[in-house]
């Protein structure tokens, strides 16, 4: 069974893939929704495309083994349909959600995680603003007062 894939579907998939992640990099979650769809198709068309060409039915004795067709790829095809149709729905609830709750669906940054990100930064640390900005007072006085404290 001859199983080489054509350049014209490797560049297919390849841009499927790519502009897939490029969406899901995004902060929009039509975006993000969008992006997974196409990735959703870029699997399927891998699938389909691994499977080899098409064949007949696997039917015992009515057929030649070598042409009979592999259902593998096409029941993964079928699982890959159901999982991008289920995060399709709950992307679109969130997306809805969110749209209702704040008024867009960009995703917002975790404050928490950049403060947490900002105190675990060790005290000699290159960052991109001035020296006045790195003297400065911290921001969390509570953890400044039981430096001070400790220190005593």
């Amino acid at each position: 069974m001859n199983t080489t894939i054509n350049l014209s579907m490797a560049i297919v998939l390849a841009v499927l893939y790519s502009v897939g992640f490029y969406l899901l990099m995004q902060r929009s979650l039509m975006r993000i929704l969008i992006g997974i769809v196409v990735l959703g198709h870029g699997a399927n068309l891998l699938l389909q495309v691994s499977g080899g060409p098409p064949g007949r039915a696997p039917i015992l004795d009515a057929v030649l083994p070598e042409q009979i067709a592999d259902p593998l790829p096409q029941a993964l095809a079928l699982t890959a349909i159901v999982i991008t149709f289920a995060l399709t729905t709950l992307l679109l609830a969130l997306g809805y959600r969110s749209w209702v709750l704040v008024g867009h669906d960009e995703v917002q940054d975790d404050v928490e995680d950049r403060r947490i990100a900002d105190r675990q930064k060790p005290k000699g640390a290159m960052e991109e603003g001035t020296a006045d900005e790195t003297d400065a007072e911290p921001e969390d006085t509570a953890d400044s007062h039981e430096l001070e404290e400790g220190r005593k």
